[in-house]
Order: structure tokens, then sequence, then C-alpha cells
């Protein structure tokens, strides 16, 4: 409280990123990022990943990204149709409760592919 910057300095450290991908206002976020990615209704994967990197980095997403994102998001989706507690905890703390009828393993799944990329340091750095 003591010190003010106007510009924040560069940093990729470790401890920069366990604070953005567990902070309960980061996950929020990307709760909140997974959620209109469904609610876009897009029709496939590529499409819908397309969407959340459009909205997060004002730019368009390139083939690598839209490559790994989607291995991200299978895997992810297999890892929380398996444990849906898991899937529900995800997807619902802290924002709260899905509309009902949502897909509790897909919200989840994209609330994790969300905080991968509201993690990118392009979120963060304007360049």
């Amino acid at each position: 409280g003591e010190v003010c910057t106007v510009r924040r300095g560069r940093t990729n450290t470790p401890l920069q990123s366990l604070v953005t991908l567990n902070d309960p206002v980061y996950v929020e976020a990307a709760q909140a990022l997974g959620r209109k990615i469904v609610a876009k209704g897009c029709a496939d994967l590529p499409q819908r990943l397309a969407f959340a990197i459009r909205e997060s980095l004002a730019r368009e997403p390139r083939p690598s990204e839209v490559e790994r994102l989607a291995a991200l998001y299978e895997s992810t989706l297999a890892d929380y149709t398996a444990t849906p507690e898991m899937a529900a905890k995800m997807a619902q703390e802290p924002l709260g409760p899905l509309p009902a009828g949502s897909n509790l393993p897909e919200h989840a799944a994209w609330t994790v592919v969300s905080n991968v990329i509201l993690n990118l340091d392009e979120v963060f750095m304007k360049r």
C-alpha cells in the first residue's frame, strides 16, 4: 500500500502462475468465460476454441493453439466425466450453480480451458 507502480513489470514467475491458476477470482473468471463459450452454441470444438481466444486475446487463434487446447479439453472432459463430483466443484465453485439441465463435465472442462487461456502472458501484458 505504500508504493504505487503505474506500469506492471514483466514476469513469468511460477508464483504468478500459481496465483492466476488457483485464485478464486481467476477461477470465477474462467467459469464465466466457460459458461459464455457453452452459451455461444458454436457447433464444433475448433469454433468454440476460436471464440474463446478471440474473446480473451482479441485476435484469431493459431492452429497450434487450437490443437493444444482441443487436446486439453478432450482429456479434461474425459476426466470430469469419470468424476462428476469434481466436475460439479470445478464448474460451480465459486461462481454458483449452473442453469438447469447443464452438462457438468462439459462446463468443468471449459472452465479449465478458459483458465489456461486467461493465464496466458498475452492476457496480462500489452505488447
